[in-house]
């Protein structure tokens, strides 16, 4: 695993979006890739739908 995270992306991110297939399969991605969970997931209702947000980490910066 590289020291950096790939394609220029930040060390650190935070997905948003609708609770989904869509958003987990975004975070599937991260991980995929070489990040990992920041802590636990966050939900909200908007009035129309649940909203999630999910860090992640690239190894490196976890430390």
């Amino acid at each position: 695993m590289t020291s950096q995270p790939p394609d220029g992306l930040p060390a650190y991110r935070l997905l948003t979006g609708k609770d989904d297939a869509a958003f987990c399969r975004r975070v599937s991605d991260a991980l995929a890739l070489g990040y990992v969970l920041y802590g636990s997931p966050a939900a909200t209702f908007n009035g129309i739908h649940v909203v999630v947000a999910q860090a992640v980490v690239w190894p490196s910066a976890s430390r």
